[in-house]
């Protein structure tokens, strides 16, 4: 007899956990087969005996249950219908914009590429890194510098990284920087809280008697706004002689689309131009995420901070794509780093890019045309409503003088009754920005609101066919750019789209395989995460609106910031840093700030053991610490008796310690509490890097085990896309008594004793909501277990390859089990150098042919490959990949025992493309076939890579750095 199983539950069948399924690819039946082959009997008995007890959480998270991705999607809604969405006119480096709806579909919300990781493998990302040289290529054109590079994180951290840059760049001694008055204010706050730890001096002058008066003394770079920041658009070049002559360097913050108008620095000799993208195609998003850029002439390119796409050659000699100049990395050059920019804004740089593409130069300089053609029309009405305008020249915005501070005040008022936002720029000034969405009717309603009652509106038709831009005769631009065919061929939208999706099938990105970096963490960015990001309500929002416009984000803003306190520990954070290496920056100024506020400024001893993070010593060295590094021991732990010395030795001066928990080395360390205690007892706080966070959430907390600061990087545990390489979000966390010592943001109203360190008060905001919407359908229960499955996933591939590749790191398990790791394994290659010539890289280019993304290679130790398989993958992908190990290993062995030359084999060739497979010349002793199909499961769904491997000192003997000539690319 059949019994009839009991029916479900109503909360069953409401399935409020169903997300957490979707997220985590291992089934309670996957996660017994891998049990087995690591040797634990459950989930629960692993996680016991990696995770130091003495650490062990053993409270709840507190963040909500989960929810259904329906009822977070209507929760996000329901927030972000509180912003309102008025008028903007404020500018101030922010912009309405339109994105052309084959970008938006086909970039901005295609995980092809918003999934993609940082184009390190050069041969699987040449789709972006063409992007990104068509970046380089017209941010070059339009500022007419030689050199550009692949972005930067915002404007205002553009022109701090330019101040660097010229300091170590120029032959003046001098410390002072000049800064114009009429720069942004969040650029001159940015460059005032980067300047003070490394011991520059900014004086800003608020005045042309000022400003003269500045250049006639001692200095060693300016900075100037072009246009300025009130729309007075000023000719720089004899002030570039002067300043030449005292060996300094001059700096522009130019707008890229008024430069389709205006004579370019780079024709009046400026030596450093930065500026922001934004209104290339990205909407305003509440300040971010918008790719910033820096060109500069040509002597300082190797000193030129970011990352930098050059064109080279691949074995077969075609041309090919890669990053350039690497020994500048922050995490190769570690404390002798003069930045710590590791994440760019790549997917912001792409559509600024292909903006470019799409409108092409006669589509740009019409739009540029449109709005200067505005902006005349809008001021000769405004003249004629009797007001006096600041200027008589401009570009986009207008500076009008009110006939008082309260008159200045009824106006801005009277315009918000109107949803219009404007910008006082002084007490008894009124700025007024346009933008390519401003109409002839937006031009009406702001006449109606300078107007007194009484008069008559100036009409649009009695200026529009006389009207003529307010560009001085003298600056109007007379050079060309983008004359490059990319930039004049797909202006209509089946071309376009059609480019895009070339670009897309030559990189191999997280919606075609698993992507098993190490550090890195390469996790689901689900879909239902993704979809508020692109919502007017979010993304049309000014980051400098008065703030009960921004109720939707203020309150995400809370409710994000406790949920991640609940799971690190911490008392408060700032989501501020729009990157991982700005927040990690911002932690250091506040244990900086906290010892100043004792008396205690001597303090800048900072410890950094070998095993840490590669940003961490120059995340130190830009905070004004002084670099110590202590020693590791034979399993990659912090030698505890070494930094015991070290503390007692600089216990005076003591003013940090940075780790890495887990270590980089992917264990946990048993006596990190130890570690935490010895410091505080030297007066020292405890900086915890949080990228390995991704194993502590739900089972410990750093602020609860003895950390004082840690970043996040919530584009690695939090699920924001990494998008190539940025947009990044790296929220710094503190412990009670560093909370005043957080980012403050006088320019966007946020208040706090640390200074900003981001353009926009909350930093890369639009991208906030995936995050939130992630731990909002996962909660804490989902959390724990996503956690818990990513260090199985680990330790299963860990044990299913260590007899063909042995786990580097691993620590005898708290049971006595050998051989376990924390979310990430270190997979050791170096002894095939010797036994057969085969290095990691080589491992790393095969693995392609296999259809994967390589793991971390040779870091953080030469020659190894660093995995970490995330909680997202299924068991099926986890074992694709160990057999694509193991089908690699036994091509080792073939090496090994002679029956392939040393230098001739499918790991030295690796990777093969189709054109090379197919080629009349096979001088090779292999088959094609396994050249191409080394699995035959690859025959049905194989990924070509689209050029061979990348000759990288070719490319930095012969640096070049923007699109290939038309020309040669025909003849290749």
């Amino acid at each position: 007899m059949t019994v009839n199983a009991p029916s479900p539950t109503l909360a069953e069948l409401e399935n409020s956990s169903e997300f957490i399924a979707r997220h985590i690819g291992i089934t309670e039946a996957d996660e017994q087969h891998m049990l087995r082959v690591i040797g634990e009997s459950s989930r629960t008995a692993l996680i016991d005996s990696i995770v130091p007890r003495s650490i062990a959480r053993a409270d709840k998270m507190n963040i909500p249950p989960a929810v259904t991705e329906a009822a977070a999607l209507t929760e996000i809604k329901a927030m972000a219908g509180k912003n309102k969405l008025f008028k903007n006119f404020i500018g101030q480096g922010y912009y309405g914009t339109h994105t052309p709806g084959v970008i938006l579909r086909n970039i901005l919300e295609n995980p092809a590429w918003y999934t993609a990781y940082t184009p390190y493998q050069a041969e699987i990302s040449q789709g972006r890194m063409e992007a990104l040289v068509n970046f380089q290529t017209m941010v070059c054109d339009l500022t007419a510098m030689p050199i550009a590079n692949a972005s930067m994180l915002d404007e205002a951290t553009a022109a701090a990284e330019a101040m660097t840059l010229a300091k170590r760049s120029v032959k003046s001694k001098s410390n002072v920087f000049v800064v114009a008055g009429d720069c942004h204010a969040q650029t001159i706050e940015v460059l005032q809280t980067r300047a003070a730890p490394l011991g520059l001096e900014i004086k800003v002058a608020n005045s042309a008697t000022e400003w003269s008066a500045l250049l006639e003394g001692d200095y060693f770079a300016v900075l100037a706004q072009y246009p300025s920041t009130s729309g007075r658009i000023d000719d720089w070049a004899p002030e570039v002689a002067k300043v030449h002559a005292k060996q300094a360097a001059f700096i522009v913050a130019a707008d890229l689309l008024a430069l389709t108008l205006l004579t370019p620095p780079g024709e009046w000799d400026a030596d450093i131009v930065v500026g922001t993208t934004q209104r290339f195609g990205m909407p305003l998003c509440n300040g971010g995420p918008h790719a910033a850029y820096m060109a500069c002439r040509d002597e300082y390119k190797r000193s030129l901070p970011g990352r930098l796409v050059g064109v080279s050659v691949d074995v077969h000699g075609n041309p090919a794509y890669r990053l350039a100049l690497q020994t500048r990395e922050q995490h190769i050059r570690r404390e002798k780093a003069t930045s710590n920019i590791c994440t760019a804004q790549v997917l912001p740089a792409v559509i600024a890019s292909m903006y470019a593409v799409y409108h092409g130069p006669a589509g740009l300089k019409r739009i540029a045309q449109r709005v200067a053609t505005y902006a005349s029309i809008l001021s000769q009405g405004v003249a004629a409503l009797g007001y006096t305008l600041t200027s008589n020249t401009a570009f986009d915005t207008i500076t009008v003088r009110c006939a008082s501070a309260s008159d200045a005040q009824a106006l801005l008022a009277k315009a918000l009754e109107s949803q219009v936002n404007l910008r006082l720029s002084w007490d008894e000034y009124i700025s007024v920005s346009l933008d390519e969405t401003t109409t002839r009717d937006d031009l009406a309603l702001l006449w109606s609101l300078f107007a007194k009652p009484g008069q008559a509106l100036p009409k649009v038709e009695a200026f529009a066919d006389q009207a003529q831009p307010l560009i001085p005769a003298a600056l109007l631009r007379t050079s060309s750019y983008l004359g490059h065919a990319v930039f004049n061929s797909y202006h209509s939208e089946t071309g376009m789209l059609r480019y895009i999706r070339m670009l897309s099938d030559k990189d191999l990105a997280l919606d075609r395989s698993m992507i098993p970096l190490g550090s890195c963490t390469m996790k689901l960015n689900a879909t239902s995460e993704m979809i508020p990001i692109t919502w007017p309500e979010f993304a049309n929002i000014h980051p400098f609106c008065p703030a009960e416009q921004r109720a939707g984000y203020a309150e995400l803003d809370r409710q994000l910031r406790a949920w991640l306190c609940a799971a690190t520990g911490y008392a408060d954070i700032s989501l501020q840093p729009n990157a991982g290496s700005q927040g990690e920056y911002a932690g250091l100024l506040a244990i900086r700030g906290w010892h100043a506020s004792r008396g205690e400024s001597h303090r800048n001893i900072c410890l950094i053991p070998s095993s840490a993070h590669g940003t961490n010593p120059a995340s130190a060295a830009m905070a004004g610490m002084r670099v110590v590094v202590t020693a590791c021991d034979a399993q990659g732990n912090v030698d505890m008796t070494d930094l015991r010395a070290h503390c007692e030795k600089h216990s005076a001066n003591l003013a940090a310690v940075m780790i890495t928990y887990p270590s980089t080395h992917g264990v946990f360390e048993t006596q990190v509490k130890e570690l935490c205690a010895l410091v505080h007892q030297h007066g020292g706080r405890v900086y915890v890097d949080g990228a390995n966070m991704n194993a502590l959430v739900g089972t410990a907390a750093p602020g609860a085990f003895g950390g004082d600061v840690s970043h996040l990087n919530l584009h690695k545990t939090f699920c924001i896309p990494h998008g190539g390489g940025g947009p990044g979000v790296g929220p710094v966390c503190v412990v009670e008594d560093l909370v005043p010592f957080l980012p403050g943001h006088k320019t966007g109203g946020v208040q706090g004793q640390g200074g900003a360190v981001s353009a926009a008060p909350l930093g890369n905001a639009a991208v906030l909501p995936i995050s939130w919407m992630y731990i909002r359908m996962m909660g804490a229960e989902g959390l724990k277990h996503a956690t818990e499955a990513a260090i199985l996933a680990a330790n299963y591939i860990s044990a299913a390859l260590a007899d063909a590749y042995p786990t580097l790191y691993a620590s005898t398990s708290l049971n006595g089990k050998p051989g376990h790791v924390a979310h990430e394994c270190i997979l050791d290659l170096r002894h095939f150098k010797e036994s057969c010539g085969v290095m990691a890289e080589d491992v790393a280019k095969r693995l392609m042919d296999y259809g994967f993304h390589a793991p971390t290679l040779s870091f953080p130790v030469p020659n190894t490959l660093m995995v970490e398989p995330t909680e997202s993958e299924t068991l099926a992908e986890l074992d694709r990949f160990i057999h694509a190990m193991l089908s690699i290993r036994a091509e080792i062995a073939e090496v090994e025992q002679g029956h392939w030359p040393q230098d001739n084999n499918p790991l030295k060739h690796a990777p093969h493309t189709a054109a090379a497979v197919v080629g009349t010349d096979w001088d090779r002793p292999y088959a094609r076939e396994l050249g191409a199909f080394p699995l035959a499961s690859l025959k049905a769904n194989k990924y070509w890579p689209t050029v061979g491997r990348v000759d990288n000192v070719y490319g930095d003997r012969n640096l070049f750095c923007s699109c290939i000539p038309t020309a040669e690319l025909e003849s290749t």
